[in-house]
């Protein structure tokens, strides 16, 4: 009797799990909640399937797991149906993190911050197309472009494409997802950039070998393990932060300044194992870019700038070694992160792939006055170039900022639907799995 009675609650509990099945198979536009009006700002097709098709991997191996458990709830034993029924669990588990994921960043775009993460889509996806521009082809073949989300934290942060999430219990991400924080939502932020800039190393297959390099290039010129395994670990982050000076120009090396500028303690303390600079350190980085880029007057005022917040002679926590080698150490770093050619850039350096000149940064000074004075509808700049804009105007006592994000946000989202429009790319209820 008591066997009897196990079996018939695990019945039970098998036919409450096959109940649950099939309710986290698939996201589509009305599913989400996305209006005929919201569309415009909605991410791609593309995107949905791909997000779908995910889901339906998943949703195979729910399947597959609870015909086990359909084959063995009767006869076999008690543990193992139980071992068969939380294998479901994990799946369902996985299915359920993976839809949530899913369901709030899609859902996002029927609400009021709808145009602001199109806008920000659309700088994002202009990164991609000034390296295929630039690098025809350099890209393995069509790439979903990054989709932007709100969320709560102090910066901006990404997931890249293809990589395993813990909160998703392993899942591959099928296309970059870009967290923006909830206050950090007007387009001129250049950490914006920084977060781009890690899509674009990840999708250009440069992570290991940019690694090697610099640590190469520091051995070969100090032979000091010590400094090699810190730049070493910091390279992911410099590569972002230069990567943006190249996509935005010295705008971004301010805004970054900007982003870094915290109390002494802070700014002047070196983190063991850490992969972010210490922030000293990185906006003398920074400076080097710029001196590299032929933008000598901005590297010397942020240094000077930078040099009159921070003093290492009043007190710090670097390291000695560190410090007292940066004024040699940086220009390697710099001149190898962006100026040595790569393999796997087709025997190019970054500052090819991703061009940033003189007229360019005229342009965008130029477009920056025209924002001031609120005259957008004559602004000629690619999105990238519009969020260097903005951040100069900003610096305009009359603007006003909302008015400004306003604007930006505006002309950008109006760039994605007319770009829509050019595709006939079709605006459908439902998007099929």
């Amino acid at each position: 009797m008591p066997a009897r009675n196990a079996r018939e609650f695990l019945r039970l509990k098998v036919r409450g799990l096959a109940a649950r099945l099939r309710r986290l198979a698939r996201v589509d536009n009305a599913f989400v909640g996305l209006r005929p009006q919201d569309m415009p700002h909605a991410p791609s097709r593309a995107h949905f399937e791909a997000a779908n098709q995910r889901l339906a991997n998943v949703e195979a191996q729910i399947r597959k797991r609870f015909a086990d458990v359909q084959a063995s709830v009767e006869q076999a034993p008690i543990q193992r149906v139980l071992i068969d029924i939380a294998l479901v669990e994990r799946e369902l588990d996985r299915a359920r993190r993976l839809f949530g994921m899913f369901f709030e960043v899609f859902a996002q775009r029927g609400t009021n911050y709808g145009p602001t993460l199109s806008a920000h889509d659309a700088i994002a996806q202009d990164c991609y197309q000034a390296i295929r521009a630039a690098a025809p082809r350099v890209f393995r073949g069509t790439l979903l472009k990054p989709v932007c989300y709100m969320e709560h934290g102090y910066s901006p942060a990404t997931m890249r494409r293809g990589v395993s999430l813990g909160r998703l219990l392993g899942e591959q991400n099928p296309f970059p997802l870009i967290r923006i924080p909830w206050d950090r939502d007007h387009p001129w932020q250049a950490v914006f950039l920084h977060e781009v800039a890690h899509n674009l190393q990840a999708d250009l297959g440069i992570w290991q070998e940019n690694r090697q390099a610099v640590v190469r290039r520091i051995m070969g010129q100090l032979r000091q393990p010590f400094l090699a395994s810190v730049y070493g670990r910091w390279h992911k982050e410099i590569w972002a932060d230069l990567a943006a000076l190249c996509l935005g120009g010295p705008a971004a090396a301010w805004g970054m300044a900007e982003f870094l500028a915290h109390p002494a303690p802070r700014t002047m303390t070196y983190r063991p194992g850490g992969a972010h600079p210490t922030a000293f350190l990185r906006v003398q980085i920074l400076a080097e870019m710029l001196r590299r880029m032929n933008f000598a007057q901005d590297a010397a005022r942020l240094e000077r700038i930078w040099g009159s917040l921070y003093r290492p002679d009043r007190g710090h926590r670097m390291p000695g070694a560190l410090l007292s080698s940066a004024r040699h150490v940086i220009p390697h770093v710099v001149d190898e992160t962006m100026y040595q050619t790569r393999r796997n850039l087709a025997q190019r350096a970054v500052a090819d792939i991703i061009p940033f000149a003189r007229e360019n940064q005229a342009a965008i000074r130029r477009g920056a006055r025209l924002l001031a004075q609120r005259r957008i509808d004559r602004v000629e700049l690619p999105p990238r170039h519009l969020l260097s804009a903005a951040s100069y105007a900003l610096a305009d006592a009359r603007v006003n900022p909302r008015q400004l994000a306003d604007d930006v946000i505006g002309r950008l989202s109006e760039d994605v639907r007319a770009e829509r429009r050019r595709e006939s790319q079709p605006r459908i209820a439902t998007v099929a799995a």
